[in-house]
């Protein structure tokens, strides 16, 4: 296992780990109390509505992890599991990538997944030679394309309506990195 540490501000220790289903009652307790922040934005958050369900989300990104096709990891802030990062999609054949992330409130505010998507995009492109990484975000999720715009990362367009969460149908920003543009 690995563990990288992320700046965090004086007096804590941030770091970013692999997030496996092992740590599945973790992972739940940390999804109850960033539900009400996350819900929007994360489809797999009510999927994840107990232990289970909570496995289940750990489990298929495992799964995927094996395939090639996903990953998974968490923010760790003075020990307590608060947010991650994950490639939604990871194509390597093709060379294209999606990257996700969420974030409960207690640790929101110290540039934590900014840091933590620096190590996932110098990863993709440096190790293992990805040459496009996109970020899509409902328009609605300001602090999502507040950290594409951090990343220097273009926003392509919005996809009007293209997907139902809530009874409503949500636009989504599609925002993307080539590997060329990336300053590590």
């Amino acid at each position: 296992m690995f563990a990288l540490s992320l700046p965090a501000g004086p007096g804590h220790d941030a770091q970013l780990r692999p997030l496996e289903p092992w740590q599945s009652t973790e992972f739940f307790e940390h999804i109850e109390r960033a539900r009400a922040t996350i819900d929007p934005w994360i489809p797999w958050a009510a999927s994840s509505s107990d232990p289970v369900g909570a496995r289940a989300t750990l489990q298929r990104y495992a799964d995927g992890q094996a395939a090639d096709t996903k990953r998974l990891y968490g923010i760790w802030l003075d020990g307590t599991l608060v947010g991650g990062v994950m490639f939604v999609r990871f194509d390597a054949e093709s060379g294209i990538g999606e990257i996700g992330v969420w974030m409960e409130p207690a640790g929101q505010g110290h540039g934590l997944v900014t840091a933590a998507v620096r190590h996932l995009i110098d990863w993709a492109f440096t190790v293992r030679g990805l040459h496009r990484l996109e970020w899509r975000t409902s328009p609605a999720n300001v602090r999502s394309s507040n950290v594409a715009r951090r990343l220097d990362m273009r926003l392509d367009g919005v996809l009007r309506q293209s997907y139902p969460h809530g009874g409503v149908r949500h636009d989504t920003e599609v925002w993307s990195l080539l590997a060329e543009e990336w300053r590590p």
